[in-house]
């Protein structure tokens, strides 16, 4: 009598089974055929705002994505996108992933170029997605915008760059403020003089965007080189008068090193395509005279 009830439990909960998953069959099924049925809205959308814009842009986009057969192999995509007043590249990939492919992958976030996540290699030049104007490109209504990850850096998937090497060169240099005394009062400010934070003013405007990494043909030749801005975060701090004399000692000794501030060849690349108008270059050779200065001998 036992074996009969089990052998019936069975069945039934064999049946249970099998209904369950057709039903979760049924149920992938169908949400396929929303997915399908809105993209095709989307990209009918996108056609009548096409037909109905003034004027439009063509944008040609780096593909690649190792994970998916067929697509392991870089290309590049053209999409059609309709042009607006005040429209940045990053509007542009945006449409173009919400109307046309929703696996087109890229990073943003904040879009005040305050986040620095935006970061490609827009028409042979590194920029901000989110700062850079569709109208400022020259030509843009005639010609084709080209939009690829930073260069030097290993892509994860379409727009999509590898950064841990760029942070590990950033943590290298001891990014953090660490004042010799601290004030008095819990609640008292750490006070600098305003002459010492005019002078470190523009360096603290970094957003960590590797845009001046990925410039840099000193840093793709030599994986182990600071970097430009690294070297401009030490600067930062170097030249904090609040720090003292030892640890700005401590910070040259860092960025004296063999792949340090010496190996710059002073091209000025990382200065001109930096989004915040750091003047790296002129960074990097102050600390060249202060690393001069610090080894110096009289007798």
């Amino acid at each position: 009598m036992s074996t009969e009830v089990t052998e019936k439990e069975t069945e039934a909960q064999t049946e249970t089974e099998a209904e369950s998953g057709e039903s979760a069959h049924q149920s992938r099924r169908m949400e396929q055929k929303r997915q399908q049925a809105s993209q095709r809205d989307l990209e009918e959308e996108a056609r009548t705002e096409i037909d109905e814009a003034e004027q439009t842009i063509e944008v040609k986009v780096f593909r690649f994505d190792p994970e998916v057969a067929g697509k392991e192999e870089p290309r590049f995509d053209t999409f059609h996108v309709p042009f607006f007043k005040g429209m940045t590249v990053l509007d542009a990939l945006i449409y173009a992933r919400d109307h046309y492919d929703s696996s087109l992958t890229f990073r943003h976030s904040c879009r005040q170029a305050i986040c620095g996540s935006d970061a490609l290699f827009v028409n042979g030049r590194q920029r901000l997605g989110c700062k850079t104007q569709i109208a400022d490109l020259e030509d843009h209504l005639n010609s084709t915008i080209r939009i690829e990850p930073l260069p030097h850096q290993e892509v994860v998937k379409d727009l999509v760059v590898d950064m841990e090497h760029f942070y590990d060169q950033m943590e290298a240099v001891e990014p953090f403020f660490d004042a010799d005394e601290l004030p008095d009062g819990d609640l008292e400010e750490q006070r600098q003089d305003r002459e010492n934070r005019e002078k470190i003013k523009m360096s603290t405007r970094c957003i960590w965007c590797g845009a001046c990494m990925s410039s840099c043909n000193i840093a793709a030749g030599d994986n182990e080189y600071l970097g430009p801005a690294a070297i401009n975060k030490a600067y930062r701090f170097a030249m904090d008068e609040r720090e003292g004399e030892d640890r700005k000692q401590q910070r040259l000794n860092i960025i004296e090193q063999e792949h340090g501030v010496w190996r710059c060849q002073t091209q000025f690349s990382c200065t001109e395509v930096c989004p915040k108008d750091i003047p790296l270059t002129e960074h990097i050779q102050e600390l060249k005279r202060e690393s001069v200065k610090n080894n110096l001998k009289f007798w």
